[in-house]
């Protein structure tokens, strides 16, 4: 399905994506690494994006054994397959990419999204063609990390990528939370295992709040898990529908500011 759903009630969307988000589950319930691609050429649509950085024994984590793959690769199958149900996002549903910092390819897409910065760590090469990224227009998205110790990380390499950025607090009334779904209360998508209480964090352009959002971090939470694990029964459905519409807002805000 193609055309955007703008005009539909909000009743009406949210029966949409709950249907959506039951499809998704059940067509990629055991997905095949073999069968999702990250090979993809730029072709001009849409492709999630997932940030690989280098890994130590601490961000040790099996599979590539590395932290920076967690959820790998449902949680983007699923949040793929349902932009592409409702939204006019021509997107990538056969396989999505896997970039480093560095790679001049992240160029060519708009949105990317980078797992457990907590125990993310940069090399100046990086820290300068992500900073090049992120000024040319560029959007990142920053999940599942939790404590004090995961947001100094984070926060440190930051700084190293924009020295004088600062991160503030985000609210219900920033317009990337109603840029496609309206989310009435962002903090009820708590943190699907401690299910802690979310904060929301953003970086914008020249640290000025009415411009250009540049970097959210989801802090205190690991939204993509909810995706990953949709229609398997582990968390509550009106959690993970809510965590489906911010995945689906990020991506929107992104292709649009």
């Amino acid at each position: 399905m193609k055309g955007p759903l703008r005009g539909l009630s909000v009743r009406a969307a949210a029966g949409v994506l709950a249907a959506a988000a039951a499809a998704a589950a059940v067509q990629f319930d055991a997905p095949s690494r073999r069968a999702y691609r990250t090979d993809l050429s730029y072709d001009g649509r849409h492709a999630f994006v997932r940030l690989r950085w280098r890994a130590d024994f601490a961000s040790s984590r099996g599979g590539f054994r590395s932290a920076w793959n967690h959820d790998y690769p449902r949680a983007e199958q699923n949040l793929s397959a349902i932009v592409n149900e409702l939204t006019s996002l021509d997107v990538r549903t056969d396989g999505s990419l896997i970039l480093t910092l560095d790679d001049p390819e992240l160029f060519k897409y708009p949105i990317a999204f980078m797992w457990e910065p907590g125990f993310w760590n940069l090399t100046d090469r990086e820290a300068e063609s992500f900073r090049a990224y992120l000024l040319k227009g560029g959007f990142a998205v920053f999940e599942d990390f939790d404590g004090a110790a995961q947001w100094n990380n984070f926060e440190a390499q930051m700084r190293r990528v924009l020295p004088g950025g600062r991160f503030v607090r985000l609210d219900n009334a920033h317009r990337i939370f109603d840029a496609f779904f309206e989310i009435k209360d962002i903090h009820a998508i708590v943190h699907p295992m401690s299910h802690i209480r979310p904060s929301y964090y953003g970086l914008f352009e020249d640290n000025d709040p009415s411009r250009r959002l540049m970097v959210v971090a989801n802090y205190d939470n690991d939204v993509p898990e909810y995706w990953e694990w949709s229609g398997q029964g582990l968390f509550p459905f009106d959690t993970s529908n809510e965590a489906y519409k911010l995945g689906v807002n990020y991506l929107i805000y992104g292709m649009t500011h």
